[in-house]
């Protein structure tokens, strides 16, 4: 009965950014993102089946207390959320929406999460999510005022629409550093390593993932000068899971300016040039202890010509964090593997650090047809040697669009992982050799 009441819930609640929104390509995601257009449907949504496939490549992990090795499969190499096989068929995303104005000062935004993805995974079981829930005010000249489960000012591809996205797989500095998993944290021990502060975090107390969003309030508007624009955000709101109530919150404080030039063309389509800046900090809570989690980034994004031929883009961001950074656990619970192995190990002091960022192009072959390609680069954990991981990934991808709000992708991923300071022969290089390379195909179907 419970699970029903949470499906009527999000049924009810309803949809999200499909036709103006998460369909956008533009930059002022405020605007967007955060506010209806004057005239939009009552009801939308859209889906995303998606295909994965990977080898599934097992790493030879050698156990010295049995004196044996194991052959394992990383969770790298598994398809999240629920890390069972290296290829499947799943609906990554699927969502509901209900939008409009209750007056022309008030608009109102709720959208129901139904997918198969980290949102919707709490506590290991299968649970749909209120995903977005807020009313904008627009009373105030220079300042709307926003109220509810926000998305924070933060990263543009954590602020932009999925619709926009020409990849199924997030870069991994995008993913780890700003997609925050959320955990029970009482359920935490202090890990085998007291120099470097870390705690061990089983599975069992995973509470999914917020998708950038929080409970919160938001001042934010924009202004334009003939072909120049500069917008602006901050928030106040609350770290902590959405998904599981009973769970402690604290402080979460997010602020991002943009300035844009506009090129031509008006809407979701419009082709610019948009540089930004963001900020986010959070006092998240571990064992009854507060910790300091510092995120901040810069970056620019040039779009012109949206599905037309020869139409192109260009983006850049890099973004760097400190405290409360989480290292996946490199496999899931086997028998035989230390339970370094297999739960997340959380460095929560100000001192650990994380870095890196992406670079992506694209341009239009046609009106319908559009290349991709990009690279992601992610240092986590550099301040401790033996914990330093260095992803990198290079994406290339073909869309076929064949509304602005409906397309097929398909994408193909190499993937490498180093350890830079850790021994052979241990599993830290076992894990890094065994990383497959991934392919996925997912369509973007809007409604």
């Amino acid at each position: 009965m419970e699970r029903l009441r949470k499906i009527a819930l999000c049924t009810s609640a309803g949809v999200s950014l499909v036709v103006f929104s998460s369909t956008a390509t533009a930059a002022n995601w405020f605007k967007l993102q955060d506010l209806n257009p004057p005239k939009i449907s009552l009801f939308s949504g859209f889906i995303e089946p998606t295909i994965w496939a990977m080898p599934g490549t097992s790493a030879s992990i050698y156990n010295p207390n049995l004196h044996r090795y194991f052959a394992a499969v990383p969770s790298t190499n598994l398809v999240g959320p629920n890390l069972t096989q290296s290829t499947t068929l799943t609906i990554q995303r699927a969502r509901l929406m209900v939008r409009g104005w209750a007056n022309r000062h008030i608009s109102y935004f709720f959208a129901g999460e139904f997918g198969n993805n980290a949102a919707t995974n709490v506590g290991g079981e299968y649970q749909p999510q209120l995903i977005d829930a807020h009313i904008v005010f627009s009373y105030i000249p220079g300042a709307r005022v926003e109220v509810g489960i926000i998305r924070a000012p933060s990263a543009e591809d954590a602020m932009n629409g999925y619709m926009s996205y020409n990849y199924a797989v997030f870069p991994s500095v995008i993913n780890q550093l700003m997609l925050q998993p959320f955990y029970n944290t009482n359920a935490a021990t202090a890990a085998n390593a007291p120099a470097a502060g870390s705690y061990l975090i089983p599975g069992s107390a995973g509470l999914g993932v917020n998708s950038f969003r929080y409970p919160g309030v938001q001042l934010f508007d924009w202004k334009n000068w003939g072909h120049w624009q500069l917008a602006y955000g901050a928030m106040v709101g609350m770290f902590g899971s959405v998904a599981a109530e009973n769970q402690s919150h604290s402080p979460l404080y997010a602020a991002r300016v943009q300035g844009s030039y506009l090129l031509g063309g008006h809407g979701p389509f419009r082709s610019d040039v948009t540089a930004w800046l963001w900020y986010q900090y959070a006092q998240p809570t571990l064992l009854g202890r507060g910790y300091a989690m510092q995120r901040e980034g810069a970056g620019f994004k040039y779009l012109q010509g949206y599905m037309h031929p020869w139409g192109r883009m260009l983006k850049f961001e890099y973004m760097r964090g400190n405290g409360w950074i989480d290292a996946p656990s490199a496999f899931t619970r086997q028998l035989g593997l230390a339970p370094a192995l297999y739960q997340t190990q959380l460095y929560p002091g100000i001192s650990n650090s994380a870095s890196g960022y992406y670079v992506e192009g694209g341009l239009f072959l046609t009106r319908h047809i559009e290349m991709s390609l990009r690279y992601d680069y992610y240092d986590r954990l550099p301040n401790i040697a033996a914990q330093e991981r260095i992803f990198r990934t290079w994406a290339v991808a073909l869309q076929y669009h064949i509304t602005p709000i409906t397309k097929i992708m398909a994408g193909y991923y190499f993937r490498t992982i180093k350890a830079p300071f850790v021994a052979p022969n241990t599993p830290g290089v076992a894990v890094s050799r065994a990383l497959d390379n991934e392919f996925a195909m997912q369509a973007m179907i809007s409604f």
